[in-house]
């Protein structure tokens, strides 16, 4: 995950832990396919009985608990045998690792070992890994172009996002993501044995449609609305949010998955919509308004300060509420599991 976007840490009520449920509720619904995947795609040789799996972005659970224990109890289906499992929760340096630790499940049957630093390069040893994941985590980048922060550049714009309404501005994201998820699989071939699985969920664009078309897009500008207002107010200074941007970038389906063919170091083995339970989010303002808050108001924090992040989101909670109606015409983005197969 990208240094300069920071979840909602511990476990209070608008910490990520606590709102994470539609991240979560993804791994829910693709773990059938997960555990068919490991079944029909894993060869590893495991005669050492001791197995290393990764998770990528872990952030602070309950997800990555869920996630690492579908990956264990699949490869200890498909192995029948006695395996010790040390398994490595991976994140940027300021992820809440104290709160992570803290929450492990107690009746876990592995070795836990925190690794700070950024998944953008390696952070394990080389041919060590048997398994990694990463969740709602390669929509990320390492940096934001420059172009796009600068006030005096003629492709500025007040937008805190990539909307995709800008092609000069879509394609410096994008070749920004390209390289960055080069060093990113080229990072985990790296790390992984021969014929290892790297299991990635998440959320892209479909084909054609644009992220402010979507609910992520739609509350990303409810976002920023809210933030020029309070500049307005005089609460936070307005060169400064002139600069501020968020490092994500959804790419669209075919685009990732030519991306990773390219790179040219996993087989595809799996690249599947997955569905939630309940569909997209829920038409909820205090929901939405609170899961946003959990994801992105840490980054706000961080650039204008607790009060004004705060007052911040009690102006995105009224705006929401108003754009509920436009907010249920939103286009559905596309969730996935991909499943890739070191070369």
């Amino acid at each position: 995950m990208s240094s300069t976007f920071t979840m909602i840490g511990g476990e209070g009520p608008n910490s990520y832990r606590q709102h994470s449920k539609y991240q979560g509720a993804l791994v829910e619904a693709a773990k059938e396919k997960i555990n068919e995947a490991i079944s029909t795609k894993l060869n590893i040789d495991l005669t050492s009985k001791l197995a290393n799996i990764a998770d990528f972005g872990c952030s602070t659970g309950p997800n990555t608990f869920f996630a690492i224990q579908t990956i264990l109890d699949a490869v200890e289906n498909k192995y029948q045998q006695d395996i010790e499992f040390q398994v490595f929760f991976n994140d940027s340096s300021n992820n809440d690792f104290n709160s992570l630790f803290k929450t492990l499940p107690p009746t876990r049957k592995y070795f836990a070992t925190g690794v700070p630093g950024s998944f953008f390069g390696r952070v394990l040893p080389r041919n060590t890994l048997h398994v990694g994941v990463s969740s709602f985590s390669i929509h990320f980048v390492s940096m934001i172009p420059k172009e796009f922060k600068n006030r005096d550049s003629p492709l500025w714009n007040k937008d805190i996002y990539c909307t995709g309404f800008s092609k000069k501005i879509e394609k410096l994201y994008l070749d920004q993501y390209k390289i960055d998820m080069e060093i990113f699989l080229n990072a985990r071939a790296q790390e992984l044995m021969s014929s290892g699985l790297l299991l990635l969920l998440g959320g892209c664009l479909p084909n054609g449609v644009k992220m402010s078309e979507t609910v992520n897009g739609m509350m990303t500008d409810i976002i920023g609305s809210s933030l020029s207002e309070i500049a307005k107010k005089g609460i936070i200074d307005q060169k400064r949010l002139d600069t501020f941007k968020l490092p994500v970038y959804f790419a669209q389906v075919d685009v990732l998955k030519q991306i990773i063919e390219d790179n040219g170091c996993f087989t595809i083995e799996v690249f599947e919509k997955i569905s939630h339970a309940n569909g997209e989010y829920p038409l909820d303002h205090e929901y939405l308004t609170l899961s946003f808050k959990a994801t992105v108001g840490g980054s706000v924090a961080s650039q204008f300060g607790q009060d004004a992040m705060e007052k911040t989101y009690e102006l995105v909670k009224k705006k929401t509420q108003e754009k509920l109606p436009q907010i249920a015409k939103a286009k559905p983005g596309f969730q996935y599991l991909i499943v890739l197969r070191k070369n």
